[in-house]
């Protein structure tokens, strides 16, 4: 046997090491993923590569954690002259980023590609990541497209929708439908004045008739005063002849 080398002798209580153990305290000392690969369970967010985004980062970190910004900028590897380094724009960007803008106003409905294609044509050479950039940057969005609200017509083909604009002119009522934890529909009356915006009153039920919304109707008359006109749907509760305005002596308004 050469000399210096000697075969571990087993103790007694003690087993000799094999190759696992060994294995074992080598993953265990070892190092994780590196700092510029990502992590394979996903514990790594990406890198932070504009200047932008680093002082964006830097910024949220001093809010967050409420350090310095010389500790914020330490940690996360930022040079504090490119964190106090405030870009400044070139009077091409200038004018370019006011023909997007008078444009958006002009096309309210263009995204940033139309958009795009309406600089080309008046002599612009850019290309559409860079005016999606300075859309974001803007703040520039589409809005979204109203809802058409449908007329309401009457039987004899007139359409009259009536705006209230005092108290008790006009009221509203109608069901809301919610469902209690056994799952089974309870159904509410509500009734409100559209001037004020009070809501008059809520009635709960699993059931309702014509009956049940004549009688509050006459309760609010009573308390609340009657009101000119009241809206409603088409709904078999309102469209009832015991509920039908005619007979209380009012004029309907849908």
């Amino acid at each position: 046997m050469a000399p210096g080398v000697r075969w571990p002798e087993n103790r007694p209580g003690e087993e000799a090491e094999g190759a696992g153990d060994r294995k074992l305290q080598v993953e265990e000392g070892g190092c994780g993923a590196d700092a510029g690969q990502a992590d394979p369970e996903g514990g790594s967010g990406g890198k932070l590569l504009s200047p932008e985004r680093r002082r964006r980062c830097v910024e949220h970190v001093r809010s967050a954690v409420q350090v310095s910004e010389r500790r914020a900028c330490k940690i996360l590897k930022q040079s504090r002259s490119s964190q106090r380094y405030e870009p400044v724009p070139s009077e091409q960007d200038k004018a370019l980023t006011e023909d997007i803008i008078s444009l958006a106003s002009e096309y309210g409905r263009y995204g940033y590609r139309r958009i795009t294609a309406l600089l080309r044509r008046k002599g612009w050479q850019v290309n559409h990541k860079k005016v999606e950039r300075i859309w974001r940057r803007e703040g520039l969005k589409v809005p979204q497209k109203q809802p058409k609200r449908g007329r309401l017509w009457l039987n004899d083909g007139s359409c009259i929708r009536l705006r209230p604009t005092r108290r008790n002119h006009v009221w509203a009522y109608d069901f809301v439908l919610i469902r209690t934890r056994d799952g089974r529909a309870v159904r509410m009356l509500t009734v409100i004045d559209e001037y004020t915006r009070e809501c008059l009153a809520i009635r709960a039920g699993r059931h309702f008739r014509s009956d049940d919304v004549l009688q509050c109707l006459s309760e609010l008359f009573i308390f609340k005063g009657v009101p000119e006109h009241i809206r409603s749907d088409n709904g078999p509760e309102f469209t009832a002849n015991a509920v039908s305005l005619e007979e209380l002596g009012q004029r309907r308004s849908i």
